[in-house]
């Protein structure tokens, strides 16, 4: 693992791996976990309030001295809206101090500067060493696989953050982004079968499209390609969309990390698809999405962190916007750390009839039992009457369904009884390529068609997007 070898970065870095590796060693004793969290969330407040430009006037009113782990309600939210207004000025370190620089997509809004310094880049990819570690001994007992990495762009953190994971664990990596002018799908599915690649690292879209562009250069995933596990991330993956992924590649699929430019990896999963809480490096809270009122460190709500790295840019109550559900855990694995289960944006919710969905209730919905998929969109629209319908589109590879309208059949029907609204179901051939776009902008935009409003500005975004977004060439 690199370890930042001067200055006070060395310091943190020894304070952390010793925290840290009591914590994995489930040896961290409650008094030193609160010490570890009361110590680092002083520094971070102190550092910000003195610092940062941005913290320093918006806490100004706020009774730092107040401010515990167990309670942070005295503090004022950080939004993503104020990381796109004060840009460099959240900072509270020197940019010089940073060891990389990031940015956030930008495809939404103002891209949002993200860098990060050695106490970030230690603490974030040692919880993700754990992680990948596990499940790599799970499934290949002593011997590291070959990985591919497919991240979004130059200026994300995936590619750095990953490649160092997987040097971690003593795994080959392949940095091959299909979406790349230079890579390309054909050059990218070329090295999967040349360099026998076994855990492939993408998004769930990016893999559904994989499967396509595959079949479209003549390819069969099993026999041509020696992937084991699709580790997907970056976007929502219910256990029904993961379950029709399997049975496109035959491989395990995990939701392997969830976090953020902004936030870090927040959390990472086990060898038994669980995702755990990174709990040395946030202290969390779940606040309900309307009033912002905070109702502990576990429940259902939406996602709020405070970092505990001292580093260039930590973030205090900040709001991901992401609705979760997080409980204590009762998983029989290696990795410690509260449950998380991610269900959506909370701007992804959406009114059907009389009542409201996440994200992840819909694509369960719709998704559950289905195999051989290559992607789903739904429109939604009004009857005669005014009343809520929707039409399932489902784009169907027709090696893997024996029966297409059997399967057509399944669809509308749980999707109706689980949703409440009269449900049909069309079988395509090809989606608009809109639905690839996911993880730049949002589900909701990549698989919704909202026929009941005009398209909303992240909706317009995609669609943009999507113009540019093919593997045949």
């Amino acid at each position: 693992m690199w370890l930042p070898t001067t200055g006070d970065a060395a310091g943190f870095a020894e304070r952390y791996l010793a925290v840290h590796r009591a914590f994995y060693a489930r040896t961290l004793t409650e008094a030193d976990h609160a010490e570890w969290r009361a110590t680092q969330l002083r520094a971070v407040l102190t550092q910000v309030a003195e610092n940062s430009p941005f913290y320093a006037t918006h806490l100004k009113d706020a009774d730092l001295s107040a401010a515990t782990p167990e309670d942070l309600t005295m503090l004022p939210f950080t939004t993503k809206g104020d990381l796109r207004s004060a840009m460099l000025d959240v900072l509270s370190r020197p940019l010089t101090d940073a060891l990389f620089f990031y940015e956030t997509t930008g495809t939404t809004g103002p891209a949002t500067p993200c860098p990060r310094d050695g106490r970030e880049v230690v603490a974030s990819n040692a919880h993700v060493t754990e992680s990948w570690a596990s499940i790599f001994r799970h499934h290949f007992g002593d011997r590291a696989p070959r990985v591919g990495l497919m991240g979004p762009t130059e200026v994300h953190s995936f590619g750095d953050t990953l490649g160092d994971v997987a040097q971690n664990t003593g795994a080959m990596n392949a940095k091959i982004w299909p979406y790349s002018p230079v890579i390309g799908f054909p050059k990218a599915l070329q090295l999967m079968r040349d360099l026998e690649l076994e855990v492939v690292c993408c998004t769930p879209g990016v893999a559904l499209t994989l499967a396509k562009a595959a079949r479209h250069y003549g390819y069969d995933l099993r026999e041509d390609f020696a992937v084991r596990l699709l580790f997907v991330t970056g976007e929502m993956c219910t256990p029904a969309l993961a379950h029709n992924l399997e049975s496109i590649w035959g491989a395990d699929v995990y939701n392997v990390l969830y976090g953020s430019q902004e936030a870090f990896v927040i959390a990472t999963a086990c060898k038994n698809k669980r995702m755990h809480l990174s709990q040395t490096n946030y202290i969390v809270e779940v606040v309900d999405p309307d009033s912002g009122a905070s109702l502990g460190a576990r429940g259902s709500g939406e996602l709020t962190v405070t970092m505990l790295m001292d580093g260039v840019k930590p973030l205090v109550r900040y709001r991901t916007g992401d609705a979760v559900e997080i409980q204590e855990s009762d998983c029989a694995c290696e990795m410690p750390g509260d449950l998380v289960r991610i269900v959506g944006r909370t701007l992804d919710f959406i009114e059907l009839g009389e009542r409201r969905f996440t994200a992840g209730q819909i694509e369960t919905a719709v998704l559950t039992g289905v195999t051989g998929s290559a992607g789903y969109q739904i429109v939604i629209e009004h009857d005669d009457a005014g009343r809520d319908r929707l039409t399932v589109r489902l784009e169907l590879l027709p090696e893997l369904v024996a029966d297409r309208d059997a399967l057509a059949a399944a669809v509308r029907e749980q999707a109706a009884e689980g949703l409440g609204v009269p449900v049909a179901v069309e079988l395509s051939d090809g989606l608009d390529p809109i639905v690839s776009t996911g993880a730049f902008v949002s589900w909701k935009a990549a698989r919704i068609v909202d026929r009941r409003r005009e398209p909303d500005h992240e909706t317009l975004v995609a669609q943009k997007m999507a113009a540019n977004r093919g593997y045949e060439r």
